[in-house]
């Protein structure tokens, strides 16, 4: 639990214990009187990678920014390419809310940005409940996303695996598979609240690849208490839920949680070491590791920065794999601040479980 929880959790006193939306709301408040008040800001970049390792950048929630703040955006994708070569930047994970009210208009910003990135960076997205639904709604699974992102666009790319077999023609669930040297992974990216069976289809791309390390992004996975979103045993305490969503009620329930997903898709498997999800404010942070029944740690982490000024104040997740093969070290960092966090929720390091 981070200070600000604390601090929160002083002022609630036992009411925190029967409400923990009572806490969210009260951490909510205080970052929103001042958004740096737990930041330990740093001019300039994080420092250079060392030899053989290589990055993977890491945009959460662009909504604000596809909405009303694109330079934000548009000086994000043009860092990543500008630090191609010196990075050995590997591949951009979107995680979602690509735009806050599923408009064309939004979505020409976002393909603006992200265009950006063509022919230099590979990029991987996964949609946000922003991405469906007139105005944003999540009502149901329609969306523009397919029309100014569409397959064709990504099918003929090295790093293409393949999308849901009940969906050929849609990429809101997707597989990507890329390289650096001799170490190969799996990028799953699967939509808001996977629905069950593209959870049996997910389960079936990561046996098809047990030599790869599998990385997981998906919208709403984690909650900011540290906790993976679990509907049957908080419920509405736990705000955001997919289960929540009017998406949920018209599909009959056929949405799946981050408790959901460990169960019946990443705990499964030997190969996952890693899942990114956005979506969540608060302080839009947090990160568990969970060991499977097999014994292997698995990395899970929010990161969420659209809550801090003009959108999200540029604000990016870089995250340096190190040559050792088991050492990822995690930077934040603004291009549009010039300014990296070092806090210790925005600066820190994780051991990846072997596979194999």
């Amino acid at each position: 639990m981070r200070s600000i929880d604390r601090r929160a959790a002083l002022q609630l006193g036992a009411a925190w214990a029967l409400s923990p939306a009572l806490l969210a709301s009260s951490a909510s408040r205080a970052h929103a009187a001042d958004p740096y008040a737990d930041a330990k800001l740093v001019a300039g970049e994080p420092p250079a990678i060392e030899r053989g390792s290589f990055t993977i950048a890491v945009l959460p929630d662009t909504q604000n920014y596809s909405e009303r703040f694109l330079e934000q955006y548009l000086a994000q994708t043009n860092w990543i390419v500008e630090q191609r070569e010196k990075r050995n930047m590997a591949c951009v994970l979107h995680l979602g809310d690509i735009t806050n009210r599923n408009t064309p208009e939004q979505w020409e910003n976002a393909v603006k940005a992200m265009n950006q990135l063509d022919g230099q960076v590979p990029y991987f997205m996964t949609l946000g409940n922003h991405d469906y639904s007139a105005g944003g709604s999540c009502r149901d699974r329609t969306t523009l996303f397919n029309k100014y992102f569409p397959l064709t666009k990504f099918q003929d790319t090295e790093t293409f695996g393949g999308v849901y077999d009940k969906e050929p023609e849609q990429l809101e669930n997707s597989y990507h598979l890329f390289a650096v040297g001799d170490r190969k992974f799996l990028v799953l990216s699967l939509e808001f609240g996977p629905r069950a069976d593209v959870v049996r289809w997910a389960n079936e791309v990561v046996a098809k690849h047990p030599d790869r390390a599998a990385i997981l992004i998906t919208h709403a996975y984690m909650y900011s208490d540290d906790t993976r979103y679990d509907w049957a045993k908080y419920g509405k305490q736990q705000v955001w839920n997919p289960h929540s969503y009017g998406v949920a009620a018209a599909s009959g329930g056929d949405v799946n949680d981050g408790e959901q997903l460990w169960k019946s898709l990443i705990s499964k498997h030997k190969n996952f070491i890693l899942t990114l999800n956005g979506h969540v404010l608060n302080d839009g942070l947090a990160r568990l590791t969970s060991p499977t029944p097999a014994g292997r740690d698995v990395h899970q982490m929010l990161v969420n920065f659209q809550m801090k000024p003009q959108g999200g104040d540029g604000w990016m997740r870089l995250l340096e794999f190190k040559a050792d093969g088991r050492t990822v070290e995690v930077h934040d960092y603004s291009p549009t601040r010039d300014e990296r966090n070092e806090s210790a929720q925005n600066r820190f390091s994780l051991k990846v479980a072997k596979i194999g």
